[in-house]
């Protein structure tokens, strides 16, 4: 999931930000610091920054990429000075931006002032010492993260295990205590972080108040050519649209889980949904629940894990049947494994490359397919949390993840590769230009693509069977699309909720698990099966926390890839309900999607929005229009049950 930013997460929210997956970091303080040449106009230093900016991005990426694909000590150091030099330089160039304030100059060059004091997610301190503590705390958090692992059993006996395997366990293990087992295993490891996150926030606040701002929340409500409380009233009113769609499909899911589990299992106190059993660590996605949310069994296959294990299952007899190399027949076996594994995970992004260079985009490079981390590898730690890398804003286009064969890997990768076509398609532009329209529309691209994977294109490109037409079909469908669209709403808004109250201190340090909870259960609600107290650090268990990636964006996209959607649709002559359309192979959906792409962040967001859609607003309309068969389903389903849920007192 994400814009570009797959960098040390503390890096970037504007330009140099990689995707919402993504990342960017720079020269030590000492080094950082350059003279501006004598009488240089506002478009000079801007021009001069885009050069700098361009060359530092190949450095600073070069040691995200390394912090994340080979973690320990050594790499963590590299990407902290990394990040402390960028941060160092970032300070410097803001500083002399301000001599050209109040001075004429073109909307070229005011907007990319305006973008360079935004540039940042992790705003620095000027003073070097706390500094270099800051990118030291943020190197070390998302280390402990990448590295983290749930321990049990003593000596010989002694079995770990990581995030994917943990998630594994929620996915398909209907054991209600071995879910529970896992889903606090994996909160342990947040556990050391909070003494760090907590420091981290008087630092980042301190560097958000020399840059003008109250706080570092606010700085982050800024980059959306809106005031900050502009930006909040705006979530709230979209929130409100999409909220009694939301409410319905959670009533759904309380009845199914009460049926699953029992009632004094199914649900806790006040009708809230356990946390541990909607099949994902953090509940921002109950796609992986399809055994038991399935609203007809049998109507319509819909099973793309069934065609990703063929595809696994043949490239592993392919492997197998090649002439033994040396070593034992173990040996050979896996090694066979790991070959055919890498094949079935290339084979995927390919399959998700296609649909990509059917609306006329051009191929991934051939750097792509060399650099990129597609597998786990063997023998070190690495950040397996996907994400889209460009290297140097220049083509260097990278994703980072651990591909296994599953429908939820496969949309997260048609969801990368928006990202990386976004920054192909911008990389026209000046560096400081190079981002999102803003960063919801970064991460909306390949999810607009994941609408428009529809049963019938599923089913043309060899994914599934032919569709079923009918209505029991068409519910499949829309639960199905709405376990992970609708699903993820809420959660997308609550975490920048829970962290614009730490940065602006109404949440203070100990109560973050009791207001991280709190926020849960009044915008999800969900609960744990049990009371956390502060001596956990749950929030630190999602990646964007210890990675202070913004997550506003999120929510944003899950609004905007419907308006995208919608209008990529009108623009390929769809004819007929929403949710049967797929512009996959329209050269005209692909015409209007690039040019939107190419923008960048170039010109204000409504700009480009109303050169796609025809408007300049974000609106939820499209997300009821296309669910509105599964709604009216829904509605019926729930009559008689009594839905919505009590929050605990004081939330």
């Amino acid at each position: 999931m994400n814009p570009r930013i797959a960098l040390l997460a503390v890096a970037i929210a504007g330009t140099l930000a990689l995707p919402a997956c993504k990342r960017a970091t720079a020269p030590a303080p000492e080094a950082a610091a350059t003279t501006a040449p004598a009488n240089e106009t506002a478009d000079q230093f801007v021009t001069r920054v885009n050069a700098e900016l361009r060359k530092i991005s190949v450095e600073l990426n070069a040691a995200q990429w390394l912090s994340n694909t080979y973690i320990n000590d050594d790499s963590q150091l590299l990407a902290a000075k990394a990040n402390e030099r960028w941060l160092a330089q970032l300070g410097d160039w803001i500083g002399q931006a301000k001599r050209f304030e109040g001075q004429p100059m073109s909307a070229d060059t005011a907007r990319a002032l305006k973008l360079l004091k935004l540039m940042t997610a992790m705003p620095a301190p000027k003073d070097p010492k706390q500094l270099e503590e800051l990118t030291q705390i943020a190197a070390r958090m998302e280390g402990v993260y990448g590295a983290g692992t749930y321990c049990t059993g003593e000596g010989a006996a002694k079995t770990c295990r990581d995030i994917g395997q943990l998630s594994e366990v929620l996915a398909k293990d209907r054991n209600y205590d071995a879910q529970l087992q896992a889903w606090a295993g994996w909160h342990t490891v947040s556990v050391p972080m909070r003494k760090d996150y907590t420091r981290f926030v008087e630092l980042v606040n301190a560097g958000a108040k020399e840059l003008g701002f109250a706080n570092a929340g606010e700085m982050w409500r800024s980059g959306y050519d809106m005031s900050p409380a502009e930006l909040a009233a705006e979530t709230d009113r979209l929130w409100g649209q999409v909220k009694p769609l939301y409410e319905q499909l959670h009533c759904y899911a309380r009845t199914k889980l009460d049926e699953q589990y029992g009632k004094d299992k199914g649900e806790v106190a006040g009708g809230l949904l356990p946390a541990h059993l909607m099949g994902n660590l953090w509940q921002q996605d109950w796609g992986n629940l399809w055994d038991i949310l399935a609203p007809y069994p049998n109507a319509g296959s819909l099973d793309i894990n069934a065609a990703l294990k063929r595809t696994a299952d043949a490239n592993l007899a392919r492997e197998l049947s090649k002439p033994a190399a040396s070593g034992s027949a173990a040996e050979r076996s896996f090694l066979a494994q790991r070959a055919a594994d890498l094949a079935t995970a290339k084979a995927m992004t390919e399959r998700a490359q296609d649909f990509y260079v059917s609306l006329g985009m051009p191929k991934l490079p051939d750097s792509y397919w060399q650099k990129s981390q597609f597998i786990k590898p063997l023998e070190r730690d690495v950040m397996c949390h996907a994400s889209a890398w460009d290297m140097n804003m220049q083509g260097d286009v990278r994703t980072k993840m651990c591909i296994t064969p599953s429908e939820e890997e496969l949309t997260t990768i048609y969801h990368e590769l928006g990202h990386i076509y976004y920054d192909l398609a911008y990389n026209v532009q000046p560096p400081l230009f190079q981002n999102g329209a803003h960063d919801g529309f970064h991460e909306a691209i390949g999810d607009t693509i994941v609408l428009a994977m529809t049963p019938k294109y599923l089913a043309s490109v060899g994914l599934v069977d032919a569709p079923q037409q009918s209505h029991e079909a068409l519910v499949n469908a829309q639960m199905r699309m709405a376990l992970a669209k609708v699903a993820f709403l809420p959660f997308g808004l609550m975490i920048d909720r829970w962290r614009w109250g730490v940065f602006d201190g109404s949440i203070k340090p100990d109560a973050y698990n009791k207001a991280w909870w709190e926020l849960k259960a009044t915008y999800q609600g969900v609960a744990p099966a049990s009371p956390r107290d502060e001596t956990f650090f749950d929030p630190g268990a999602k990646y964007h926390v210890p990675a202070n990636t913004p997550y506003t964006r999120y929510f944003l996209s899950h609004v905007l890839q419907f308006q995208f959607y919608k209008a990529l649709c009108d623009a390929a002559g769809h004819k007929g309900p929403l949710y049967e359309c797929s512009f996959y192979a329209n050269p005209e959906a692909g015409k209007r999607y690039w040019a939107m792409l190419s923008k960048g962040a170039s010109q204000p967001w409504q700009k480009t929005m109303k050169e796609l859609t025809g408007g300049e607003k974000m609106d939820a309309s499209a997300v009821l229009e296309y669910f509105a068969p599964l709604q009216d389903w829904l509605k019926q389903q729930n009559a008689g049950q009594t839905c919505g849920w009590k929050t605990p007192a004081g939330a």
